[in-house]
């Protein structure tokens, strides 16, 4: 059994993990399954103390499926930024039911924040980096002091800023050292159809209507035959990500955390 990780006192500056370790959890478990991976995390403690980070958005299900089947009392952190479409929340609340989710917290920003920089709530159409700032990045950061490392449901194939996603890499957003643990990064668009079908998952009810990435109302549009899944979100600006993940860099262990 791995010995389990200690938790991230905000008052030691020693990192948590380093690059040098991502590349070494990638080497580890390159060979085993999905499934292997999840329980050396969850079940052995791996990572330390752990939270699945889920937009509930149009592949979702698998993933929170997978970690649930495995250890449902995982904390699950749902940014719900008052800008999600009403068929995302009711997603959230079925998926939740359905899979026996025992720990789900729902995030949301600070209502005098909210007052003092989005009064008017169209932030987002002429700077969505702060609106995305204010409702996910900032209540993310605060609701992840207590964990050493996050699950993503981030995948490869998604968009090409995502292309090189390994499982294990370290967040940059931050000094703590936390781990980013993506376990569907090698998955294929079947692979992620198959286990819908096979685990008779329902789909976000606008993935019909061909929303393949599904955040913020404002920020989220219908993908176009031929575009990459993710060619939908905040379409027109020079934007890919809401900041909660930065793209992807190699996991150079002779470069500072810092």
């Amino acid at each position: 059994m791995a010995e389990p990780a200690r938790k991230i006192d905000r008052l030691d500056p020693t990192p948590r993990f380093t690059p040098g370790d991502a590349i070494r959890l990638d080497t580890r478990f390159r060979d085993a399954t999905t499934h292997e991976v999840l329980v050396a995390v969850l079940r052995e403690h791996l990572l330390g103390e752990v939270a699945l980070v889920s937009s509930f958005g149009a592949e979702s299900a698998t993933l929170l499926h997978l970690v649930a089947s495995v250890d449902p009392s995982v904390p699950v952190l749902f940014l719900d930024t008052d800008r999600h479409f009403p068929e995302t929340l009711a997603y959230r609340d079925e998926l939740a039911t359905r899979l026996g989710l025992r720990d789900l917290r729902n995030l949301q920003p600070d209502p005098d924040v909210i007052a003092q920089r989005d009064a008017s709530a169209l932030r987002w159409s002429f700077d969505p980096d702060g609106c995305c700032e204010i409702r996910k990045v900032v209540p993310l950061a605060s609701a992840l002091a207590g964990f050493d490392a996050t699950i993503t449901g981030r995948k490869a194939f998604q968009a090409s800023t995502r292309n090189a996603l390994p499982r294990f890499e370290l967040d940059t957003s931050d000094t703590a050292g936390r781990m980013k643990f993506n376990p569907l990064a090698d998955w294929t668009k079947a692979e992620l159809d198959a286990y819908f079908i096979s685990h008779n998952l329902p789909q976000h009810p606008l993935v019909e209507q061909g929303y393949l990435s599904i955040g913020c109302a404002p920020c989220t549009s219908i993908v176009k035959p031929g575009e990459d899944p993710r060619a939908g979100r905040w379409r027109g600006w020079n934007k890919t990500e809401c900041g909660i993940h930065s793209p992807v860099e190699d996991n150079d262990p002779d470069q500072p955390v810092f």
